[in-house]
């Protein structure tokens, strides 16, 4: 069983920034890949961005060029530097792993508000 401990969200100000870590623990097998995913109020959870254990990334069209996804494999460890903040970016955000044997791991959440 992985645990997913998530950290660093808040209130912030338009154009502000912050960031958000996550740390995985207790998995047997090797993470592939760790991601991070947001569900505002009334929509569905949606991904932000994603990164492999290679160092790959991929993102959602609505952060590229204002969120930086980052991974330090040997301590199972994503961040998500978050810059230019804007209110549509108000959700709670899910970190989320996927491990080399198929099984998927969610966090509990951190809410991110972003005030206009």
């Amino acid at each position: 069983q992985v645990q997913l401990v998530e950290s660093g969200g808040g209130l912030v100000q338009a154009g502000g920034s912050l960031r958000l870590s996550c740390a995985a623990s207790g998995s047997r097998f090797s993470i592939n890949v760790m991601g991070w995913y947001r569900q505002a109020p009334g929509k569905q959870r949606e991904l932000v961005a994603t990164i492999t254990s290679g160092g790959r990334t991929n993102y959602a069209d609505s952060v590229k060029g204002r969120f930086t996804i980052s991974r330090d494999s040997a301590k199972n460890t994503a961040l998500l530097q978050m810059n230019s903040l804007l209110p549509e970016d108000t959700a709670v955000y899910y970190c989320n792993a996927y491990t080399a044997v198929g099984r998927s791991y969610w966090g509990q959440g951190t809410q991110v508000t972003v005030s206009s």
